[in-house]
Order: C-alpha cells, then sequence, then structure tokens
C-alpha cells in the first residue's frame, strides 16, 4: 500500500496547461500540456487524438520565446529541446504562466537527471580525431 501512495506522489501534475489562441489568450483548442515531476505529457487532438510523453531527464535545454503580441495577451511559448527518438524538439505554444514553467522544467529536468544519475552527453566531434595519444589527426 505505501508503494502506490509514492507512485501516486511521484505523478502528480504540477503543471497543467492548453494550448491558446493567441487572439486574447482563449483556451479554444484541443492540445493541452501536463508537466509531472518525472514526466511532460502532450494531447492534441479532437477526433484523432495523438498523445507524446518525453521524460524529464531527457530535457537537455528549455527556451522561451515571446511575441509582442504573446506578451500583451500573457502567454509564452516554450521549446524544449530533448534526446527523445519522437520529439527532438517538444514546444508548448501559447501558454501561461511561461515563464515559471520554463524555471520549472530546467530544475526538473537537472534533477531527475541527478536521480537517475544520467550525464547529459553532446557530440563534440571526437570521432574526427586520432585519439591514439599523439593528438594529430589522422
Amino acid at each position: 500500500m505505501a508503494n502506490e501512495k509514492v507512485i501516486l506522489e511521484e505523478d502528480e501534475v504540477v503543471y497543467k496547461e492548453r494550448k491558446r489562441i493567441l487572439f486574447f489568450g482563449l483556451p479554444w483548442t484541443f492540445t493541452k500540456y501536463s508537466i509531472t515531476a518525472d514526466m511532460i505529457t502532450e494531447d492534441r487532438g479532437l477526433l484523432r487524438t495523438e498523445e507524446d510523453d518525453c521524460y524529464m531527464y531527457k530535457v537537455q535545454d528549455v527556451k522561451l520565446t515571446t511575441t509582442l503580441l504573446e506578451r500583451i495577451f500573457g502567454l509564452g511559448t516554450i521549446i524544449c529541446y530533448t534526446g527523445d527518438v519522437t520529439t527532438p524538439q517538444l514546444t508548448m505554444v501559447h501558454i501561461k504562466h511561461a515563464k515559471e514553467i520554463k524555471n520549472y522544467l530546467l530544475k526538473a529536468s537537472e534533477a531527475a537527471r541527478m536521480k537517475r544519475r544520467t550525464i547529459n552527453t553532446q557530440d563534440i566531434g571526437a570521432s574526427d580525431l586520432d585519439l591514439n595519444g599523439d593528438g594529430i589527426p589522422d
């Protein structure tokens, strides 16, 4: 019984937002974003629905952009650069509380990587070098 309680607490939704139309920031779209401590979920569609998930530890970087109209209506667009195969760029378009959510995603992704003991690896072109110790490319 105690394990179920821990699982429920970990899966608790931290943020739940809806994609909004830019005009007045009204939520008249069928795209929803749910953010938990471990995962980002995007649900979109009305007749044909799609659900896309990305584990928090796969989020490598987060970017916030706001156009003039988005700032007028209190909205923002968050772009998550991930190591996920299906969604290398997860974009949350025209959402409220965008800066707060961006800051949460940065902290939560770092915490998730530390929890799983994973590191963020990047290709720095080491395959182009001769790694036999002389430091001279082939």
